[in-house]
């Protein structure tokens, strides 16, 4: 076996030795030892081992155990397992030698970390079952799973290009989730900015180069925001750190994404931290809103975007008081005010609260949330991809308190319906639920609840559960529910929905292929043929244009260029000619305009265009289906299938157009409608297949469907059309049919 030479050996020391710096005033001569016979331990295991950037994979063990103890603050036993969460997995040494040196707690820990190991591919929905099992029993395996894939993110420059992709799909879709649920902000940022930079590089640059420019103008603007609430608070005897942050830039281009803004229009990019040391003799709560009142008095507080997390806490243990007030020359603030005991929950979580003996209301919180996924684990039968999606509902975002007839609170996912409070409080009651009262007003199943709520649920014995009501459900609890009500219809659903597709395909005479068949698959995002027929049979999707998923009738004038020119060709000639890319997923999928159609396919959840930044997800061995690199569809193929996806590359498309929607805002004036379709068909050559203008007490709103050569000619028009006096805004929606 190769060993390291000197100078490795002389590197692995000295980070160590850094390690050691970090922890060793905060342990005992006992617990530091173990550490030490830990680290000595795990150096040797994996002697002469190196990771793919070349250095001694050590490092990262040490990097990971730093992490464990300095970011998240948790425990030398949580240390010990960090040094040797690999060594089961890739050395000759067994859990039983681990369990027999340092003690069945650590080999408890590390024995979840294994099971965990590795990147997660196309069985990612059944690791996460894994995940949160181990979760359940011992809430540190997951810390020490999070600051893993923390330091395989900070080393992820000697990956290749589509793993990079994959790594942070996946960081994306369940650890940042999992991070934020845990409580870990600073962690759950990090983890958010790298996945960023490695899966969007260019806009990643971009906002960080602006963010550079401005630096100037707002290190004057916070200095002249921050020193009147600095003198106020010193008059008024508060010892505070008075501080900024700014909003990151994964944060930032969120937001554009989402309310279609540029960078310009975004006005919370910076925040004000007021952290109090707090006095013992007074409540917190009150010396937060003395500050606050303070704030308020020196500027005017937008009423709308006052937020109070320390009343009710968020379901993380977040606890804080936000307040956006009018600052120096006319720009928005963010002010969040906490105790210096807030604002360590609010960056380590979980493991905060123990040392703020802080931690049984947190506890309870967290026991509710994983009955909730017990609940949907215990199902058997439930679909791994279907438990993936329901997960994700409860698992990230914002959390609203409701009301019992009897006043007892309960959180629930933001956007939750009648039907999911039912099946919150008991399984029974949402079986057999048919409305409920809302403050005395009564309202149908579906209606969203809103924080603050009073509900009485409503029932009838005669009620049973509906499918439809899967359309409007949040929570994973209540959605396994219903599933689970139907899961004895499972076959009967498969079976009517192959027939279906048996009916449909000899109308359109077309063979059941198994290329056909991946075609429907694609089309809809779906995972496998059962998937396709369950849907079809509950009546979830349908296939009135199987002649265009199928490509037999397509406003593509490609297949018809295709079908004269190759058409009487033999099979054998149609396989070997060299316009037919074979698929290799190392490298870059060029999408040609005079490839064939079979190999590759538009996704229609984000309807990519000629130009933009591209990701494929291979659906068989010949066929690419396109999204484009933002689309939220992508983020399930990331983590589910990443071993399916590809980097892909546009070539020029000149002569074949795609379907585009563009909404405008505007004035309305005389003409303007004749200005706009002048600039469309007559200066720009593009064709229209619908538009709609609506004009409502001088304000007019438009919506055109376009067909659009590549992302050039598309921006060129809406930059022409911004041109034209009256017109305010003009975006192009992804969807074609929202």
């Amino acid at each position: 076996m190769q060993h390291f030479t000197k100078a490795e050996i002389r590197h692995i020391e000295d980070r160590y030795e850094d390690f050691l710096k970090e922890i060793r005033n905060k342990f005992d001569d006992e617990r530091i030892a173990r550490i030490e016979k830990a680290f000595r331990f795990a150096n040797a295991a994996h002697d002469g081992i190196k990771r793919k950037s070349g250095e001694p994979y050590i490092i990262h063990p040490i990097a990971v155990a730093k992490i464990v103890a300095k970011d998240i603050g948790l425990g030398a036993t949580s240390i010990v397992s960090a040094l040797l969460h690999d060594v089961v997995e890739d050395t000759e040494y067994r859990l039983s030698d681990i369990e027999n040196m340092f003690g069945k707690k650590v080999a408890t820990i590390v024995d979840g970390l294994t099971k965990l190991s590795g990147d997660f591919d196309s069985k990612q929905a059944l690791t996460l079952r894994k995940i949160l099992m181990t979760l359940s029993d011992d809430v540190r395996v997951i810390l020490i799973k999070i600051a893993d894939r923390l330091h395989n993110m900070r080393t992820l420059d000697s990956m290749l290009p589509h793993k990079k992709v994959k790594i942070a799909g996946e960081t994306l879709f369940l650890y940042v989730p999992l991070a934020h649920r845990l409580g870990l902000y600073a962690i759950k940022s990090e983890l958010e900015e790298l996945s960023f930079k490695y899966k969007h590089p260019e806009e990643y640059n971009q906002i960080n180069y602006l963010l550079h420019n401005q630096e100037e103008t707002r290190n004057y603007l916070v200095n002249k925001f921050i020193k009147p609430i600095k003198e106020k608070l010193a008059e008024h005897n508060f010892d505070c750190e008075v501080t900024h942050r700014l909003k990151t830039s994964y944060s930032i281009w969120q937001k554009m994404q989402k309310k279609g803004v540029t960078f310009n229009e975004i006005y919370d990019i910076l925040a004000i931290r007021i952290i109090i040391k707090a006095k013992p003799e007074i409540s917190e709560k009150r010396q937060c809103f003395d500050v606050l009142s303070i704030v308020t008095d020196i500027y005017k507080p937008k009423p709308d975007r006052i937020r109070d997390w320390i009343n009710l806490p968020k379901v993380n243990g977040y606890e804080s008081l936000h307040v956006t007030v009018m600052g120096p020359e006319g720009k928005w603030v963010e002010v969040q005010i906490r105790t210096e005991r807030m604002d360590e929950i609010a960056n380590r979580g979980f493991a905060a609260h123990y040392r703020y003996k802080d931690i049984s209301t947190y506890e309870k919180e967290l026991e509710t949330w994983l009955e909730r996924i017990r609940d949907v684990l215990q199902n058997p039968d439930t679909d791994a991809f279907e438990f993936l999606d329901d997960f994700k509902l409860n698992l990230y975002g914002t959390e609203i308190n409701v009301f019992t007839p009897k006043g007892d609170m309960i959180s629930m996912p933001q956007n939750s319906t009648v039907i999911d409070f039912a099946y919150e409080i008991h399984t029974d009651l949402g079986n057999k639920c048919i409305g409920a009262k809302i403050n005395l007003r009564l309202v149908p199943i579906s209606h969203v609840l809103q924080s603050g709520d009073q509900i009485e649920i409503l029932t009838s014995e005669n009620q049973t559960p509906k499918l439809e009501w899967l359309k409007f459900t949040t929570s994973a609890k209540a959605r396994g529910k219903i599933k689970a009500a139907f899961k004895l219809e499972k076959n009967r659903h498969i079976e009517k929905g192959r027939l279906m597709v048996e009916e449909v395909m000899k109308k359109a005479n077309a063979p059941i292929t198994s290329n056909n068949l991946k075609k429907l698959i694609g089309h809809f995002n779906l995972n496998n043929k059962e998937q396709l027929y369950s849907e079809l049979g509950m009546g979830f999707i349908d296939l009135k244009n199987i002649d265009e998923i199928l490509g037999k009738k397509s406003e593509n004038k490609l297949v018809k260029y295709w079908n004269i020119t190759f058409g009487n060709r033999k099979k054998g000639e149609i396989e070997n000619d060299d316009s037919v890319q074979k698929i290799d997923n190392k490298k870059p999928f060029i999408l040609k305009e005079t490839q064939d159609n079979i190999s590759y396919s538009l996704a229609k959840c984000c309807n990519p265009i000629p130009g933009e930044k591209v990701i494929g997800v291979l659906s068989s061995d010949d066929h690419v289906n396109i999204h484009k690199a933002g689309c939220k569809e992508l983020g399930k193929y990331l983590s589910n299938h990443g071993d399916r996806i590809i980097t892909a590359e546009w070539t020029k498309f000149k002569r074949q157009s795609y379907l585009t929607r563009i909404k405008l805002e505007g004035f309305d004036k005389l003409g303007i409608a004749n200005q706009i379709t002048t600039i469309i068909s007559k200066e720009n050559n593009i064709n229209m297949r619908s538009l709609h203008f609506d004009a409502h007490e001088g304000i007019f709103s438009g919506e055109l469907f376009l067909y659009i050569h590549n992302t050039d000619d598309l921006h060129n028009l809406i930059e022409r059309l911004k041109k034209i006096k009256g017109i305010d805004n003009v975006t192009r929606v992804e969807n074609l049919n929202e």
